[in-house]
């Protein structure tokens, strides 16, 4: 397996758990993400998961990096993803940017 950075994980886990949430206004859901699983965001936009071993966990984690915590990803209306980095909650819990907004 080629070296695996967290950025194409963040980015798959994304697709899935804020692009319908965020447009459809349906409450939050946690990710149901699982310790042997890869998550992947290709150069073409696909995703992809992947079933992991532990014999090169080694080498997957040489480059990778931690989500900061508070991290928010989207996708844009261009269709790329976008992360964000500072509050995405209303002081009620409400979503921020939601169409209601």
């Amino acid at each position: 397996m080629t070296a695996f950075s967290i950025k194409p994980f963040a980015i798959a886990v994304a697709l899935g758990a804020f692009a319908a949430p965020a447009l459809a206004q349906v409450p939050a859901t946690p990710w149901e993400l699982k310790p042997d699983m890869g998550y992947a965001y290709d150069r073409e936009g696909k995703t992809f998961s992947y079933k992991m071993g532990t014999s090169n966990a080694g080498e997957l984690l040489k480059g990778a990096k931690k989500v900061p915590k508070g991290t928010l990803f989207f996708i844009g209306q261009n269709g790329q993803l976008y992360m964000r980095s500072g509050p995405y909650l209303e002081g009620d819990g409400k979503f921020k940017f939601g169409p209601d907004r």
